[in-house]
C-alpha cells in the first residue's frame, strides 16, 4: 500500500535566504569591530575558510576549514595538482558558495601563488592564495 500524503500536512511556508551579515575582522589591527555585508561579507568567509585548518579546532564542524598544511613541503608538480581540489573541496561546502574555477598558478621561491574566481550569492569575488611549499 502507497501511503497517502493529507493536504494538510503540506508545509504552508516558503524557506527564505538570510542575508550575509557578519562581523567585520580588521586582520592589521588584529581586533573586530562593526558589520560586514554582502561581497565583503563573502570575501572575508572565504578568507576563513581558506585559512582555518580543517580537524584542528573543535568549535569548528569537521566541514568546515581547509587542508593546506598537507601540501607544505610537497613538490611544486604535487601542489599545483592538488591544491585545486582542496580550495573547491573546502569551498563548495558552504551554501552560498556556488562554483569555484578560473584557476591559475605561479610558483615563488618557496611558495605558489594561486588565483581564483568564486562564484558566490553575492557575486563573483577574485581570490589570491599563497601556498608555501
Amino acid at each position: 500500500m502507497i501511503p497517502f500524503i493529507d493536504e494538510d500536512l503540506q508545509p504552508d511556508f516558503e524557506s527564505v535566504q538570510q542575508p550575509v551579515r557578519t562581523y567585520r575582522m580588521h586582520l592589521e589591527e588584529k581586533r573586530i569591530s562593526g558589520l560586514l555585508d554582502g561581497s565583503e561579507a563573502m570575501r572575508q568567509a572565504i578568507y576563513k575558510i581558506l585559512n582555518t585548518e580543517r580537524y584542528d579546532y573543535l568549535i569548528y564542524s569537521w566541514n568546515y576549514g581547509s587542508e593546506m598544511v598537507e601540501l607544505m613541503g610537497q613538490p611544486v608538480p604535487y601542489v599545483y595538482s592538488d591544491i585545486k581540489r582542496k580550495i573547491t573541496d573546502a569551498l563548495l561546502r558552504d551554501d552560498r558558495i556556488t562554483d569555484v574555477g578560473d584557476f591559475s598558478f605561479s610558483p615563488g621561491k618557496g611558495k605558489v601563488s594561486v588565483k581564483f574566481t568564486v562564484a558566490t550569492t553575492e557575486g563573483d569575488i577574485e581570490i589570491e592564495k599563497e601556498v608555501r611549499n
